[in-house]
Formats: C-alpha cells, structure tokens, sequence
C-alpha cells in the first residue's frame, strides 16, 4: 500500500488553509503594528525595536500554558475562552515587572487538525490580545498523531514585551508602610484544575461554565495604575495562590492578610475537598487574582482606579519592617470561618 504525509495522520493542506484564514482574518488595526515588518507566513516574525523616550529599555519575555483546563475545554468544546486563558498566564506576568506587552506568539498542538475548533483558538487569542494592547505577531500549529489521543489539544504562549530598566517594579521599591491592594478575579482562572476536575468529577457538566471563566486580563489596569499612582510592585495570583504575593516583597517581610469576600466556588472546593484553609489558600487565588503594593497616600486613587475598570478590591495587608527569616503570610481562621 501507498503511503504520504496524510495517510500517516498530518494534513499539511488543513494547516495552510487555517494559515490563510487567519491571515485574511486580521483586525482592522493591531496595537503596535506600524512596528510590524513582516508576521503570519513567514519563517520568523520581525518587529522594529528602538524606544528612544526610555532611557534604558529592557525586553522582557513571558511564556507559560493552560495546564488540565485544556480537557475541560475539550470537553465542553470551549476553545476560545482558553485562548484567552493563555494570553493572561504570559501578559499578567509581564506586567508585574512594570513592562508593556508588545507582541504574543503561540504554539498549539493536537493529534489531528481540526480546522474549525482551531479558528474559534485563534479568534480567542485575537481578542485577549487586542484587550491586553499585544500585536499577535506569530505562532506555529503541529499535528503530531500518535502523541495526543482523540480531541486532545496542547497550547503555549510566548510574550514579549518592555520596560525602561529605572522603571522596574519589584521587591526593591517596596517599603515599610505601603499597602497591599487585592483586585478580583474573575473566577479559577488556569491553575488548579488537575485538583478542580476531581472536586467537581461527579457535576462537572453543572459547574463547567464557572470552570471554564477565562483569566482575567489585568494589562490595561496596571497601565493606568502606574500612570496615575506610585506603584511599586504588582504580583499575579497563579499556581501557589497566596505565595505569589511573597515573591516581590523584601525577604522577611510577614503578612498579615486581613479578610475579603471569597466566592462562593472556592468555598464549595473547599467543602467537598475538606481542605484547610492553608491548602486553599495555597493552591488557588480563592477570589484574588493580582496585586497591587504601592505608598498607603495612592490607596484611595487606585481602588478608585480599578472600581472603574471593572474589578472589586480589598485593603489585604500593610507592609512593616522585614524580619530576619524568609517572607510569610498568615490569616486569622476564625475570620475565614465566618464565610463559611
């Protein structure tokens, strides 16, 4: 029997028909596109560099994936909101160095092309792009059968972006005295579902919706936060859950987290897994998903701020004099209890 490239499972044409739907298919207008010199098609993407308003501009690089949410979205055939999944996972972590995305690439693969459910990706990722000011510059689709089974479908992303080197955010700018501003989340965001998949096993097809929310897109408000205030650092809530507030904060720093209103979901995993507080906590955002350090005088200006954008907040912590030892966090239980 004969043999090609299509009867062992790749189908190159499905491939280059999905290339040129996407390219036919461009936005009027993308942010930073009078930088692009060439995209979609050819072997590399090119991007004119020179920012002559910073003094010293850093590029800065982002990459990361959606985890087990992929097979919720297999499942439920949701293919564009965890397109937008991914974008957030590489553009919120670009913002807490202070740096502005500039452009976004993608890698999807699956076992065999299906040219529709990858179109409704690509829309998705258009979109999270568009609403993060990224130019969707490039990106690479592999059909590998034999490596993902059935609908199976793997998706990463890679950002990049810039900031003026004196600009930099971090745990260097932090200080005594300033305070830590939770901002919502817009539900599970991309982490934790290996856990979630389990917790909900046996009414997966009721919570799917609330599952499925796409991360929150945090780009455009830390924009207008370090315009009209003085921040000094941002910390995006992912894997690790209230960790990651202690990763950009002066070492020996301890927090005392002071309540928020948790939603209802994370409460319900928190019941059917009958897990402490400390584990909760420590795997998923429980309703925080970014935030914001920055002097106690700019408070009121930035929660302002992010009620107009669209998200809620929450005074979290105040920051005091770092102690020896490594940072920690810490809540009252009898106040979490409260919520229950």
């Amino acid at each position: 029997m004969s043999m090609d490239y299509k009867k062992a499972g790749v189908d190159i044409a499905a491939g280059e028909a999905l290339v040129d739907w996407l390219k036919s298919n461009q936005p009027p207008k993308w942010p930073h596109q009078e930088r692009l010199v060439s995209g979609i098609g050819g072997f590399a993407a090119l991007f004119r560099g020179g920012f002559p308003e910073m003094e010293s501009p850093c590029l800065v690089s982002c990459t990361d994936g959606v985890g087990t949410k992929l097979k919720l979205a297999v499942e439920f055939h949701s293919y564009h909101r965890v397109a937008q999944d991914l974008v957030a996972m590489c553009v919120n972590d670009m913002v807490c160095s202070g740096a502005s995305p500039l452009f976004f690439l993608d890698y999807y693969a699956c076992g065999k092309l299906d040219v529709e459910k990858a179109k409704q990706f690509l829309t998705g990722l258009q979109k999270a792009c568009l609403e993060s000011d990224c130019l969707l510059i490039g990106g690479e689709t592999a059909e590998m059968p034999g490596v993902y089974a059935g609908d199976d479908f793997d998706c990463a992303g890679f950002s990049v972006g810039v900031v003026d080197e004196p600009k930099v955010l971090g745990a260097h700018r932090v200080q005594p005295g300033d305070v830590a501003i939770g901002v919502s989340s817009s539900g599970f965001h991309s982490n934790g579902f290996s856990l979630l998949r389990k917790i909900f096993a046996s009414d997966l097809a009721e919570w799917a919706d609330r599952l499925l929310e796409p991360t929150a897109l945090y780009v455009k408000l830390a924009k207008r936060l370090m315009e009209i205030a003085e921040v000094h650092a941002f910390a995006h809530v992912t894997g690790g859950g209230m960790d990651n507030l202690l990763r950009v904060i002066p070492k020996g720093t301890q927090l005392q987290l002071k309540p928020w209103s948790i939603p209802q979901p994370f409460l319900e995993v928190k019941r059917r897994g009958q897990m402490s507080w400390r584990s909760l906590l420590q795997t998923l955002n429980c309703g925080i998903g970014f935030v914001v350090y920055a002097p106690e005088r700019d408070e009121s200006v930035i929660r302002e701020t992010i009620r107009a954008l669209g998200f809620e907040s929450w005074r979290l912590a105040e920051l005091s004099d770092p102690m020896e030892g490594e940072s920690q966090w810490s809540m009252n239980e009898e106040e979490l209890n409260a919520q229950l």
